[in-house]
């Protein structure tokens, strides 16, 4: 005797009709070996009839998750005709939340894992920002969709994880006089670039309360106003160097720069 197989169809990829099974077997303690056959992307009867076909000649269940109603009357109506158990994991929930939800569904087939792909990129695009943040990986530069500059304490990273939730993969690059800038920063295509500027003024400020928040006095010279000048002089000549866009950040916030940035972004589109 063939040992028993469960069908799995969908007109999707039918993951989530295996999972279902999967997690109904793993209930049984079964001695006897089973078989599990994925159906996926069913676009026609002609697929159904084959595996009923298939079912018909040995031990079996199908368990399906198919949004089209046709294929959903369609595979019940033959299995029952054969006497192959078939159980629609979907199709019920379905027909209760439109009762519910007073709407029609869209009966497009793979739209969660449009969810779950749309889900994926914006976590690749979080590691990414981490990865390369604060220039740490120049090699990150000719991969970005985004790339800020900007001196000390300009919002490049919580910017860069801002934009990572739009899903873009965002690096960003210190500014520091006694550093020369990496030179995949003047081979990157310029419009990819965007400049942070700041007003002295506020530089200052936030050098100051960041200080004061570690603990240390404010006469460092990192808050020094000369020193940030000096640095911003030196960001001046760097981005006009790089010819990209530039941005005055000095009274936004984190949400206003990345949406001026993003309207920039879709201008270049």
């Amino acid at each position: 005797m063939e040992k028993p197989i469960v069908f799995v169809v969908s007109d999707s990829v039918g993951e989530t009709a295996e999972l279902v099974v999967k997690a109904a077997l793993s209930q049984f303690n079964l001695e006897a070996p089973f078989a599990l056959q994925r159906v996926p992307y069913v676009e026609s009867t002609s697929i159904l009839e084959e595996t009923i076909k298939q079912a018909n000649e040995r031990p079996s269940i199908i368990a399906f998750t198919m949004v089209n109603p046709d294929f959903r009357a369609f595979l019940t109506n033959e299995a029952k005709k054969h006497g192959i158990p078939c159980i629609d994991l979907m199709g019920p929930l379905m027909d209760a939340m439109e009762n519910m939800f007073h709407q029609k569904p869209k009966l497009q087939p793979g739209l969660v894992h449009r969810l779950d792909e749309d889900y994926f990129r914006r976590i690749e695009a979080i590691e990414f920002a981490v990865r390369y943040d604060d220039g740490r990986d120049p090699r990150g530069i000719s991969r970005a969709d985004i790339v800020l500059i900007g001196v000390s304490r300009t919002s490049k990273t919580p910017l860069s994880q801002y934009l990572a939730h739009k899903r873009l993969k965002v690096a960003n690059v210190p500014i520091v006089p006694e550093v020369e800038p990496p030179r995949e920063l003047f081979q990157v295509d310029p419009a990819k670039c965007i400049g942070l500027r700041i007003s002295p003024e506020k530089l200052n400020n936030i050098r100051k309360e960041r200080l004061k928040a570690l603990g240390l006095g404010d006469q460092a010279s990192y808050a020094n106003i000369d020193r940030i000048n000096h640095e911003l002089e030196h960001f001046d000549k760097i981005v006009e160097r790089i010819g990209c866009r530039v941005i005055d950040v000095s009274n936004k916030a984190v949400e206003e720069t990345a949406n001026s940035i993003l309207t920039v972004r879709n201008q270049q589109d």
